[in-house]
This record gives C-alpha cells, sequence and structure tokens, in this order.
C-alpha cells in the first residue's frame, strides 16, 4: 500500500514538474507591449481651430507646413490619460535643441468646456514652452479632426491615448496607440528623425 502511495505520489510531483517547466517565462516577458506603433497617411480636413492665446489658425496648412509635428487629443480636466500624455510632452520639450521646430499640438476633445483660459492654464501646469499648442473649435470642426485621424471619441469619458508624429521626410503619419513612459517617447521621436 505504501509502496503504490508513494508511485503515485511521484507521479503526481512528476506531472506539477512537467506542467509547471512548460509554462511561459515570467507573466512580464509575456505581457502585450504598452503601445501599438503603425503608419498611417491622414487627409487633415480644412478647418480653423482656435489656440491658447485665442488666435486662429488653419490646422491642415500648420499641420502640413513641412515642420517636424505631433498631435494627441486630450482635455483641460482630464485626469487620468491627459496628465500622463501632457508629460510626455513637457518632457520632450526638455530634450528639443534649442531652436527645434518641432511643434506639440493637443487638441481639445472638450471644445464646449476648453476656454482658451483654461487651455492657457492648463499648459501652464506642464511647463509648457513655446512650440506646444493647444486648439480647441467649433464641435463639429473637432469631430472633424478626430474622425480624420481615426480618432474620434464620442464622449470625453471613452478618452483613449493617442499619439501621432508626423514624419517630416515622408509627410505620414506615425501612430501611436497606447501609453508611452516618457523615455518610450522620446525613443520613437528620434526614430522619426525629429530628434
Amino acid at each position: 500500500m505504501n509502496g503504490r502511495r508513494n508511485r503515485l505520489g511521484a507521479r503526481i510531483t512528476g506531472l506539477i514538474f512537467v506542467s509547471w517547466a512548460a509554462l511561459p517565462g515570467p507573466l512580464s516577458a509575456q505581457a502585450p507591449p504598452p503601445y501599438t506603433r503603425t503608419l498611417e497617411g491622414y487627409a487633415v480636413p480644412e478647418v480653423t481651430l482656435v489656440n491658447q492665446e485665442g488666435a486662429k489658425v488653419n490646422l491642415k496648412a500648420m499641420l502640413e507646413s513641412g515642420e517636424p509635428v505631433i498631435v494627441d487629443f486630450i482635455f483641460g480636466t482630464c485626469t487620468t490619460i491627459c496628465p500622463v500624455l501632457s508629460a510626455g510632452y513637457a518632457n520632450l520639450q526638455t530634450k528639443l535643441p534649442a531652436g527645434s521646430k518641432v511643434h506639440l499640438v493637443s487638441i481639445s476633445i472638450d471644445p464646449e468646456n476648453d476656454t482658451p483660459k483654461v487651455m492657457r492654464d492648463y499648459l501652464k501646469r506642464y511647463r509648457a514652452r513655446p512650440g506646444w499648442d493647444f486648439f480647441t473649435g467649433k464641435r463639429e470642426d473637432i469631430d472633424k479632426v478626430m474622425r480624420a485621424f481615426n480618432a474620434y471619441i464620442p464622449n470625453k469619458m471613452s478618452h483613449f491615448p493617442l499619439t501621432n508624429i508626423r514624419d517630416p521626410k515622408t509627410g505620414k503619419w506615425i501612430r501611436i496607440f497606447g501609453l508611452m513612459s516618457s523615455s518610450e517617447f522620446v525613443a520613437e521621436c528620434r526614430k522619426a528623425g525629429i530628434l
């Protein structure tokens, strides 16, 4: 009887060991990357938006000027995704060489509440330097822009993290879906040739 129990115990122990050995490595090694990166071609609509100073800007002309540009979609009262995206912008500005022409563009997804004053205050919180602008506009124009960037957000509570980097050489957009660390963001900008 004891021999049978010992053989059964040895078999169970063996099965547990074989099962454990067959498992993939640590879970962190199996986790998906925090973001996905694709190359896109966007048709920027002809809309006029307003920046934090109240100045009207033709978005298409600005984004397609030939200068490096990065676009994200945020709102002034956001406490989840937007602070992470904006911290990335703020950190990137500290890494840009003097005289850099990289234009950081944040577009409001809450134009009903994001007035120029709200946007100015928001940028102050992140110590934004010249070259980072926050835009708002009419709801229908904001919706056109979101749709053009395949970023339509029906309401701000459905917000998702999205950053688009325009390659100045090709005019294509590097679409980054998901949250990046500041160092990953800088690395993506280097890959795009804007740092």
